[in-house]
C-alpha cells in the first residue's frame, strides 16, 4: 500500500475512533464523512458472509478487508450454478452475494436481495458506462444477451421490476467484467486459430473442452454454431426453442464423435486440463489462463474474428442485512471500488468497473500492459507475484477498448431457460 493510501486508512480509523468517543448512541450515518456513529463500538465483532465463484472470492481480499476496515469477511467459493441456487433459495445463508448479472436476472424476483442506494456509493460517478447506460463509449453498440445495465437498476426499494434508466437504486454494485474467448495451447496446436469454429474442428478430436454451466456454455456453443454458418440467431442471448434444439443437436453430434475430452465446471478443472496438455482448445476464464502461464506453460486467450462472449459481476446485499452489518457492507463496497481489489483482479486479466481508482494500485507498466494494450517494459506478474510475462509481451487481444469493443454477446438467462437447461442436460448425458 502506498504512503498516500496509508494516510487514508489511518484517517478513516481515527474518524471511527472519534465517532465512538462522542455521544454516539444514534443509529444511522453520523456527520463525519458519512460514517455511522456506532460503527467503532462493535466493528471488530462484525462478520460478513460472502459467497461467489472462485475467480474473485479470494483469501487475499478477506485479509485486506480485515487490515483496512477491521471486520471479518468470510468467503465461500462455489461454481456458477451453485451460486445462482444459493442466492435464490438460501437468503439467510449469506450477507453479500458476489454474482454475475445474468444470475441477477434469475434471482432478483425471489426478493432475497435488497436494492442499493447509489447515493451511498462514493465512486458511483466513476463506474464504467457499460454498467450504467450500457455503452462503453457514446458510439458503442449494445451487444446481444443480458447486458449488465438491463438488470442493473430497479425502480426503488422493494421493487422487483428492472428499470430502464439510472434510477438511483442498483441490484448489484458492479465490480469486474471481461471479454471471454477460447483458450488454446499454441505450442501443441502450432498454427493460427482465428475462429470459434475451431472448437468443433475434428483436428482437435478428444482434445477439446467446453464448460458445463448451461447459461454460459450455451453462449459459447452459439458463438461456434453461428461462426459455422449453421444458424444466424435473432439474439444469441434469447434463443427460440428451435434455435436451442439445433444448437444442442450439433454439439451432441460432435460429442458422440469423440470431440470433447471433458466438460468442466470450475476454473481449477480447466487449468488442469490445459496445463496437462489433455486439452488444447477450450472455453476458459482469464484467471485460468493466468494460472497456466504462471506455470511456464504456453497458453493464449485467443482473440477470434467473431468477437467475444462477455460477462459482468457485482456485489449484491441480502435482504436480511440491516443495522451495523448493513453499514459495514456499504463501507466494504466503497472500499472494494476504491482501487486495491480492482488492481489485484486486473492482474488476473479482468477489468475493474472503476478503472480510474484501480490505476492507482498498479504500476505504469502494469496499467500499460493490462489496460492499454502496450508492450510490457519489464516483467508482468500475477497478483501473487509470479512472473507471467517478460519485457516486450503484449496482451492477447490488445487494449481494453479493443477487447470490450468487440463483445458479440453477454452471458444470459433466456425466456426459454428451462427448455435450454433440459436440452443442455441431454448433451451432458449423451
Amino acid at each position: 500500500m502506498t504512503k498516500e493510501n496509508n494516510k487514508v486508512t489511518v484517517s478513516r480509523r481515527s474518524v471511527l475512533k472519534g465517532a465512538a468517543a462522542t455521544t454516539g448512541a444514534a443509529l444511522g450515518a453520523g456527520a463525519l464523512g458519512g460514517f455511522p456513529t456506532i460503527w467503532a463500538q462493535n466493528i471488530k465483532n462484525v462478520t460478513l458472509r460472502q459467497f461467489g465463484t472462485g475467480v474473485s472470492n479470494l483469501n487475499d481480499v478477506a485479509t485486506k478487508v480485515k487490515e483496512d476496515l477491521g471486520f471479518t469477511l468470510k468467503m465461500t467459493a462455489l461454481d456458477s450454478d451453485s451460486v445462482a441456487q444459493r442466492a435464490a433459495t438460501q437468503p439467510k445463508s449469506f450477507d453479500i452475494a458476489d454474482i454475475e448479472y445474468w444470475i441477477c436476472k434469475k434471482v432478483w424476483g425471489a426478493g432475497n436481495l435488497q436494492a442499493m442506494d447509489t447515493s451511498k456509493i462514493k465512486n458511483y460517478d466513476k463506474i464504467a458506462g457499460t454498467f450504467r447506460s450500457g455503452k462503453l463509449t457514446p458510439e458503442s453498440e449494445i451487444a446481444q444477451g443480458t447486458a449488465p445495465h438491463t438488470v442493473g437498476f430497479v425502480e426503488g426499494p422493494g421493487s422487483k421490476k428492472f428499470a430502464d434508466n439510472e434510477s438511483g437504486w442498483m441490484t448489484l454494485i458492479p465490480t469486474i467484467y471481461n471479454a471471454d474467448t477460447l483458450g488454446i495451447r499454441p505450442d501443441l496446436i502450432k498454427r493460427p486459430i482465428t475462429s470459434w469454429t475451431e472448437l468443433l474442428n475434428p483436428e482437435f478430436k478428444g482434445k477439446a473442452s467446453i464448460l458445463d454451466i448451461p447459461s454460459i456454455g450455451i453462449m459459447d456453443a452459439a458463438m461456434v454454431v453461428e461462426a459455422m454458418g449453421e444458424i444466424t440467431y435473432g439474439d444469441k442471448g434469447n434463443m427460440t426453442k428451435e434455435e436451442i434444439d439445433k444448437t444442442i443437436a450439433i454439439f451432441i453430434e460432435a460429442k458422440k464423435a469423440g470431440q470433447f475430452r471433458a466438460f468442466w465446471k470450475t476454473f481449477d478443472e480447466s487449468i488442469n486440463l490445459m496445463a496437462s496438455g489433455e486439452v488444447v482448445i477450450q472455453s476458459m476464464w482469464s484467471p485460468a489462463i493466468t494460472a497456466v502461464r504462471s506455470k511456464g506453460i504456453p497458453c493464449v486467450y485467443q482473440p477470434l474474428k467473431e468477437g467475444y462472449r462477455s460477462w459482468g459481476g457485482g456485489l449484491g446485499l441480502s435482504a436480511n442485512l440491516s443495522g451495523l452489518e448493513l453499514e459495514a457492507a456499504y463501507e466494504y463496497i466503497n472500499w472494494y471500488l476504491s482501487g486495491w481489489v480492482g488492481g489485484y483482479l486486473m492482474r488476473q486479466g479482468y477489468y475493474s468497473a472503476v478503472p480510474e481508482t484501480s490505476k492507482k494500485f498498479m504500476t505504469e507498466d502494469e496499467w500499460g500492459y493490462w489496460f492499454e494494450g502496450k508492450a510490457a517494459k519489464g516483467e508482468i506478474k500475477t497478483p501473487t507475484g509470479k512472473v507471467l510475462e517478460k519485457a516486450g509481451a503484449v496482451r492477447d487481444g490488445g487494449s481494453f477498448y479493443e477487447r470490450m469493443g468487440a463483445v458479440a454477446c453477454w452471458n444470459s438467462v433466456m425466456d426459454e431457460n428451462k427448455h435450454m437447461v433440459r436440452k443442455w442436460n441431454e448433451l451432458i448425458a449423451a
